[in-house]
């Protein structure tokens, strides 16, 4: 179960530090069990948590949760400045009640506490940790498209823990994963640039097809307007020529969005540079938002594949640490490669392709039907009632597949196919996973076995036989959708709604 640490510094004062000067005894003053039961019916905004603070007041033989012999706890001050600001956390749900909370809060901190102001702090603390730790519940998450596994996080048992262990109390961020808390300091960042009024939009020029150093064009002022704004040029210095200068804030937008820079601004570009800045808050509000339904113990797996769909990228790591990275293929917009998580376990050497009916009533049947030759020109043989392509460099496949078995039928492998991987959009599969450095996938994967070398495995993916290895330690493999990423200095990618899944989320998110 995910350890929860949010509010951890202050929370040893909620259980366990009493007041030197006694204003009242609280251990001998109780909830009011008439309020109790009809809280929710006066502040139905917090039902959703009726059982969960049902449980956290047994636990506590109904005594008041926030107040001491000396009155409100400090953590309370600490949790109400975090509820406050909820914003900054992405949630654009504003805090229920907000009036009535902050009442309570201009009320002398050691006034003798009143039922109502015990379960509104709780039903602001369930509230908070609700939309900023656990996010739309998990048949919500579905519906866009997300099965990766989710945790539920149990706040009642962490503030139960807590009294018992004080060494919970820690100050580092880890209760979500920290991709989250580098897309909090991005959302800060484009807030800003939002208060400052945003960027304007650039005009392309008419009967052009790209701009090119050396090119002048009142555009170009405007694209370093741009790249100013957001920090890939330290200063905009007006120009309407294409020099070096550009060139080089262009080289770092460019890379940024996981691309290749090559000194060409298209049509494209400059569509993209266009999108308001508020659509982009968005969608680091959605994004921000996938995080929270990751558990973040993932970062401490000894090893780790994960691929990101929109920004069509394969990272391996170990220890936390990327060992290897490679452009990846997805599946088309028919063939969508699905949100999941498995266990690699196998690897497969000169595989056969065993086609998939589905495949094979819509592309070979044809095919044989206008050539009786199809089956042999694309190396392929019928078997057992279906068709399956023989290993070979022309293989579909590639010559390696990596094999984590699902009910999804989705797994990563080599393709003949390299030109795609040279495109920025690569959806082209039918739902499998392209990788484009599969040979040193598996190389860097079998490095520590005895078993293998790389000449034995090129040996195996060259045998024109097919063979199976088992690995002696499972990869977890995570295929995830983040639109947006930042790094630790808050600076924001953006990648491409291949599956149109933003809106979807964002409406559930913006009507919550």
């Amino acid at each position: 179960m995910r350890t929860i640490r949010l509010f951890a510094l202050s929370c040893l004062m909620l259980f366990g530090v009493v007041s030197c000067k006694k204003k009242f005894d609280v251990d001998k003053m109780s909830i009011d069990d008439a309020k109790f039961e009809t809280f929710f019916e006066r502040y139905p905004e917090f039902a959703d948590f009726e059982e969960q603070m049902t449980e956290l007041y047994e636990k506590h033989q109904n005594h008041f949760i926030w107040y001491d012999d000396g009155g409100r706890v400090e953590f309370a001050e600490v949790l109400y400045n975090r509820a406050s600001q909820i914003g900054a956390e992405g949630v654009v749900t504003k805090l229920p009640y907000r009036d009535k909370i902050a009442a309570i809060y201009d009320i002398d901190e050691k006034k003798k506490p009143e039922t109502d102001n015990d379960l509104l702090i709780s039903g602001m603390y369930f509230f908070y940790t609700s939309k900023v730790l656990e996010g739309l519940d998990a048949d919500k998450s579905k519906q866009t498209g997300w099965y990766l596994p989710r945790e539920k996080g149990a706040y009642v048992d962490y503030l139960d823990a807590l009294m018992k262990d004080p060494d919970l109390i820690k100050k580092d961020e880890k209760e979500l994963i920290g991709q989250y808390y580098n897309l909090r300091k991005g959302l800060q960042r484009y807030r800003e640039i939002q208060k400052k009024g945003g960027w304007g939009s650039i005009t392309w020029p008419e009967g052009k097809k790209s701009l090119k150093p050396g090119d002048n064009d009142p555009g170009i002022a405007q694209i370093r307007t741009r790249l100013a704004i957001v920090g890939d040029l330290a200063a905009d210095s007006k120009s309407t020529v294409f020099d070096d200068e550009l060139k080089a804030g262009l080289a770092r937008y460019e890379q940024r969005q996981g691309r290749a820079p090559d000194n060409i601004i298209t049509p494209a570009l400059v569509k993209e540079m266009n999108v308001p800045v508020q659509e982009r808050i968005k969608t680091i509000v959605v994004n921000m938002e996938r995080c929270r339904w990751i558990d973040p113990d993932i970062t401490e797996s000894k090893e780790l594949i994960a691929v990101n769909i929109p920004s069509y990228r394969l990272v391996y790591f170990r220890e936390g640490k990327p060992v290897l990275e490679s452009n990846v293929v997805v599946g088309k917009e028919l063939n969508k490669t699905v949100v999941f998580s498995g266990k690699m376990s196998y690897l497969v050497f000169s595989p056969y392709w065993n086609i998939p009916p589905s495949i094979i009533k819509k592309e070979i049947q044809p095919g044989i039907d206008a050539d009786p030759d199809y089956l042999e020109k694309h190396n392929m043989e019928w078997n057992n009632g279906q068709v399956r392509q023989k290993p070979g460099n022309e293989n579909s496949l590639g010559l390696v597949k990596f094999m984590f078995p699902n009910s999804n039928n989705i797994y990563l492998h080599d393709t003949p196919a390299k030109s795609l991987f040279s495109k920025d959009t690569r959806a082209f599969s039918h739902g499998c996973v392209r990788v484009e450095k599969a040979r040193d996938l598996a190389v860097k994967i079998l490095d520590s076995d005895k078993n293998w070398s790389p000449e034995k495995i090129d040996e195996a993916m060259h045998a024109g036989k097919e063979s199976h290895y088992s690995l002696k330690h499972k990869i977890p493999v995570y295929i995830a959708y983040f639109t947006a990423r930042a790094d630790e200095n808050g600076n924001v990618s953006f990648y491409d709604d291949v599956y149109q899944r933003d809106n979807r989320l964002a409406h559930l998110l913006y009507t919550e």
